[in-house]
């Protein structure tokens, strides 16, 4: 399941997230996973004030978005990083490690999250195909919006052929790792928030029963 949030960014957010894009350091995209061919990007360099003042501000959007925290369950979340594709760049078809090194614990990435920054009109090419069995999704989202997708499914940025593609990334490891458990505790919050106070008290306590019994049984 995905979680496309349009409006993840305001466009104040994204004004001032393109500018800080045109000034800060940006290094080869292998750095960050030098045994992947398929990889052929720029990233915000790590140690550039720039580019990590980048990553806080679209982990504080993260954070305030409520939709998106009932749909990822988050524990840890890798601090988002800058990546920019200019003609000719790609990422070809791959699946994201499972762990990372994010701090002094491994990160389990369960949840992947693209943010789109430049406006789909700026490039050409560079879509977001994410493959499921024998069917495949392309995503060039909105500037500003965002898409969250499990990552253990195989994707790809297919190659940008005019135009700079801006984006933002970043990894979420899970309270709750299975994503169809996800996807049902999601399901079940949307009912709970959108049709509980319509409900019977006594059905709304036994709908937040559920919810709240089957988040202690599946989170790790």
């Amino acid at each position: 399941m995905f979680l496309h949030v349009e409006d993840f960014f305001t466009p104040a957010e994204v004004q001032s997230l393109a500018e800080i894009a045109r000034q800060a350091k940006f290094v080869d995209g292998k750095v960050s996973n030098p045994h992947n061919l398929a990889k052929d990007n720029v990233i915000g360099d790590r140690g550039d004030p720039l580019a990590r003042q980048a990553g806080q501000l679209a982990l504080s959007a993260l954070q305030r978005h409520e939709e998106v925290q009932g749909f990822v369950l988050p524990q840890r979340v890798a601090l988002p990083q800058l990546a920019r594709y200019e003609a000719g760049m790609k990422y070809g078809p791959h699946v994201d490690a499972a762990f990372m090194a994010v701090g002094p614990q491994p990160l389990r990435s369960d949840v992947s999250c693209t943010m789109f920054i430049a406006p789909p009109q700026d490039y050409q090419g560079g879509e977001l195909v994410i493959h499921q069995g024998s069917e495949a999704t392309a995503i060039k989202g909105a500037a500003g919006s965002a898409i969250f997708y499990p990552s253990t499914h195989m994707h790809q940025v297919m190659p940008v052929t005019a135009g700079v593609r801006l984006v933002i990334i970043t990894f979420i490891q899970s309270q709750v790792p299975d994503a169809a458990q996800r996807e049902l505790l999601y399901a079940l919050n949307e009912v709970r928030a959108l049709e509980g106070l319509k409900m019977d008290w006594r059905n709304r306590m036994r709908l937040e029963f559920v919810h709240a019994n089957l988040l202690r049984m599946w989170s790790r």
